[in-house]
């Protein structure tokens, strides 16, 4: 059976759209809808990650200054040291105190679920 990972392709702006795949809507440039939302989800844990350590992930300030400026409706109480203690806490599957970006999608995962009306 084949991975997810052989049918990822990284958007090449010099071309149509991705080189993925061999007939791609002829509007794929500027990014699709659902590739505009990935690359902003992307980008923006970018922004927040590696200010106060790797730049490959978000430390407990970092998250937290995430989730207040970026996700304010969305986790009730985000502001709550407490919250943010509980929410690293759920997502840190390594407990070394950080979350990298695989670990951060977890709560995207969840948060669109909710959003959605999905059960979880």
């Amino acid at each position: 059976m084949a991975s997810v990972g052989e049918y990822v392709g990284v958007h090449n702006p010099s071309s149509s759209c991705c080189d993925l795949l061999p007939s791609c809507p002829p509007l794929c440039f500027p990014l699709c809808t659902m590739e505009s939302a990935i690359s902003i989800l992307v980008s923006q844990f970018k922004a927040f990650a590696g200010k106060d350590g790797p730049a490959s992930t978000l430390s407990r300030e970092e998250f937290r200054s995430l989730v207040i400026s970026q996700l304010p409706t969305l986790v009730k109480n985000g502001s709550d040291p407490g919250v943010i203690d509980q929410l690293m806490g759920s997502l840190d599957e390594n407990n070394d105190g950080e979350l990298t970006f695989l670990e951060f999608w977890q709560l995207i995962g969840k948060l669109a679920c909710k959003q959605g009306g999905f059960g979880q």
